[in-house]
């Protein structure tokens, strides 16, 4: 399973209320995460906008792709546009940036094994 970590850019003048909208979000938003592939799934706030987000799925494309396919994705995404910077008329499951893993303990770990 693939582990996806990527960064968005929240506005400053937005940061706590999309913490509050994170307390609690949509019964059919977390279902359509899950139904999806999304596991694992946490987001990171730094004080300064910065987001980063983690996930596992076994298919990245496929992932994004279902939740696409999704009301309320499109619902969700209209929502939490705003609170983004550089979007650039994206929503904000386009405009992330995706990081590559450099690093990760548990396969290096279990290299040595081998």
């Amino acid at each position: 399973m693939r582990r996806v970590c990527f960064i968005l850019r929240v506005r400053p003048d937005r940061l706590a209320e999309y913490r509050e909208r994170h307390t609690a979000v949509w019964p059919d938003m977390l279902r359509a995460l899950r139904d999806t592939g999304w596991h694992d799934y946490s987001l990171f706030l730094h004080d300064d906008g910065l987001l980063v987000g983690y996930f596992r799925t076994d298919d990245l494309a496929a992932s994004l792709a279902a939740m696409e396919r999704t009301d309320v994705n499109a619902r969700w995404q209209a929502e939490m546009a705003p609170f983004f910077e550089d979007l650039d008329g994206r929503r904000p499951d386009e405009g992330f940036t995706v990081l590559d893993e450099i690093f990760n303990l548990d396969s290096q770990l279990e290299a040595l094994d081998d």
